[in-house]
């Protein structure tokens, strides 16, 4: 059975996301930070260490002159969090603890894209996760593709890789496994990630490009995750980089898609026969062919930076995901391109994550971890946007 979810007053929830995105914290920092008087943080903490959530840590000198301040910080041991990404043909699935630290991994092939399918191997996965971690208590799925909420029902309004259409894929995860279950969009899902337990913890501003199979980014501003109106912020896949360049499959013709995702890099080196990893041994092996190709990327993946820096102007960027070889034989020519196409000189911190496809299942997790500073029946803030009307909604399926 699922462990209850801890219902938190609004004061809890933000003493305990302050714990969790800055780690072990003394009780008059926590009050000076939040603003809460001493009464509030009494009573707010009490509660969060009656629910296990947090626990008084050993007391610590925070300074040379100052009386040793008792700590509180998270407590790890109560609550757990299964998180899964879903692929075209694959799914990954990760339990971690309060603090997104992985505590059991899997992944397997889709045994068909069905949603029904899906819906019971995610179901099956859940059981033989219970087994290993119990003390589940929530679930938090990620994919590509666009999510909208009806109410505070998530719909997967498209996904092209999985070929889906009107989902209503948290509820009849929820059905089938009697967790409750967030869904986000997978981009979405890495930067909150990494906006609360990351290389972004701590920050109000930062942006998070993936590049791959695709090419993602994820916004924050003044500290919450930007989504749009629709549930597509950041959609940077066809921006112009060279319009003499090679033609993408949307008919476009030098767009950032036509240089830098994963099956423009193999088409570039000329290889019908060819695959990604092929063309990776290659560049690795000093081929000629796959280094330009990987080169051209560079110089796309730079632009793309410089046109989010010009933007927005974020204290950090986030490099991440399965294509990150371009920067590996072409940071060169990313940072080239990046100082070329600023607006203003200006330093930009470029943070370079390694990256594999368990990170994208711990988003998941993540999702589902926020679900607790989400008061009942609110739709989560990480996914908080203008929900679809009702009749918008493609047909439920399945």
């Amino acid at each position: 059975m699922p462990l209850p979810r801890p219902l938190l007053a609004r004061a809890e929830r933000t003493v305990l996301r302050e714990v969790l995105v800055h780690g072990p914290l003394p009780r008059a920092e926590l009050a000076r930070r939040l603003g809460l008087s001493r009464a509030t943080l009494t009573r707010s903490t009490r509660a969060l260490v009656n629910g296990h959530l947090l626990t008084e840590a050993a007391a610590e000198r925070r300074s040379a002159t100052g009386r040793p301040s008792e700590m509180l910080q998270l407590e790890t041991e109560t609550y757990r969090f299964l998180g899964f990404k879903l692929t075209g043909d694959r799914l990954y699935a990760v339990v971690t603890d309060l603090s997104a630290q992985v505590l059991f991994s899997a992944d397997e092939p889709l045994v068909t894209a069905d949603v029904a399918d899906v819906v019971a191997q995610i179901a099956a996965v859940t059981r033989r996760a219970e087994k290993e971690r119990p003390g589940i208590t929530a679930i938090g799925v990620c994919l590509a593709g666009d999510i909208v909420y009806d109410g505070d029902d998530p719909v997967v309004m498209q996904s092209a890789f999985l070929g889906w259409d009107g989902v209503r894929l948290g509820m009849l995860v929820r059905q089938a496994t009697g967790y409750t279950c967030a869904v986000q969009n997978d981009v979405l899902a890495l930067t909150t990630a990494e906006h609360w337990f990351g290389a972004g913890a701590g920050l109000s501003s930062l942006a998070l490009i993936t590049v791959g199979a695709g090419i993602g980014c994820g916004l924050v501003m003044h500290n919450a995750v930007v989504a749009g109106a629709h549930g597509r912020a950041g959609r940077l896949s066809h921006v112009i980089i060279d319009s003499g360049g090679p033609i993408c499959g949307k008919g476009h013709r030098g767009c950032a898609s036509s240089y830098l995702v994963n099956d423009a890099i193999v088409r570039a080196v000329g290889g019908s026969t060819l695959d990604y990893s092929q063309v990776l041994d290659k560049a690795r092996s000093g081929d000629r062919a796959a280094l330009r190709a990987f080169e051209d990327a560079g110089t796309a993946l730079g632009s793309l930076v410089a046109h989010v820096v010009n933007a927005i102007d974020p204290e950090k960027i986030i490099l991440s995901g399965d294509g990150l070889a371009v920067y590996e034989f072409a940071a060169h020519e990313v940072h080239d391109a990046l100082t070329r196409n600023l607006d203003a000189e200006q330093h930009v911190d470029l943070d370079v994550q390694p990256f594999d496809f368990s990170e994208w299942a711990r988003a998941g997790a993540v999702l589902a971890i926020t679900e607790l500073f989400s008061p009942t029946g609110d739709v989560p803030s990480h996914t908080r946007r203008a929900a679809a009307p009702s009749d918008s909604i493609a047909p439920i399926a399945p």
